[in-house]
Order: structure tokens, then sequence, then C-alpha cells
């Protein structure tokens, strides 16, 4: 297979790689996707051959991501992920939680989303200043 990309569009590419290698291995420890790895690893042989050397190491000489991929801005735009997931998934179990976890149907589903913008407005201006839990 060959694919014609531009030097812009294969920057693009190894972020999306390394974000989706990311999400899927980065909690699994040494039960990784190996996979997902060495597709990872091949893509970003490529640097090299492309003026884009320091994007990419050789450890053990397999092709990685280099520190100064890792630390050039790509985990920020994980963590802005993560903090919105983060928020989208608390608002909504918060609301179901308020609704005592009945099931969604149509008639209660206006309801649920109401409840859950409420949340998303109160966390968008206090963050998590205001969740406490009562034990």
């Amino acid at each position: 297979m060959k694919i014609e990309l531009s030097e812009l569009e294969f920057r693009r590419l190894l972020d999306m790689v390394y974000v989706g290698n990311w999400v899927l291995n980065s909690m699994r420890g040494l039960d990784r996707f190996a996979d997902y790895d060495n597709v990872e690893s091949r893509l970003f042989s490529y640097c090299s051959s492309h003026d884009m050397h320091s994007l990419v190491q050789y450890p053990e000489g397999v092709a990685r991501p280099s520190s100064a991929f890792e630390h050039g801005g790509i985990h920020e735009a994980i963590a802005d992920y993560e903090d919105s997931m983060f928020f989208e998934i608390l608002a909504e179990e918060l609301a179901r939680r308020d609704m005592d976890f009945e099931p969604i149907s149509p008639e209660n589903f206006s309801e649920l989303t109401n409840r859950i913008d409420e949340y998303i407005a109160e966390f968008e201006q206090n963050g998590i200043d205001n969740i406490s839990l009562d034990r």
C-alpha cells in the first residue's frame, strides 16, 4: 500500500497515531497491544527520512517517539481531552444519580440533559471546588 502525504499531513498523522496508541496502551502495563506499538514504531521510523529527526529515537534499535515529541505539547492535548471527558462523565453520572438511575427513555431524556447542562455549567464556573463527599 502506498499513501502520499504532505509533510504537514505526515506530522499530523504522527500525532494521531501517538494519541491513539497512548489511549489504547497507556494503562495496560506489560499487557500492551503490541501490534499498535509496531504500527507506531513503523510510522515514526519514517521521521529520519523526512527531516524530522528530533521526533524519533531508537532505543534498542526500535523507532519510538522521542522525548522532544512527547514533551512538545501532545500530552497537553491529551490532558485537555481527559479534563473534558472527566467533567462530562461526572455530570452525566451525577444527573443519573439525581434521577435514581432510572433507565433513560424519551419521557425523561429532556430532564437528564437539563440536569447534565446544569452540572456542566457549575463545573465551568467552579471546577470541582463545590464538590463534597458525605461519609
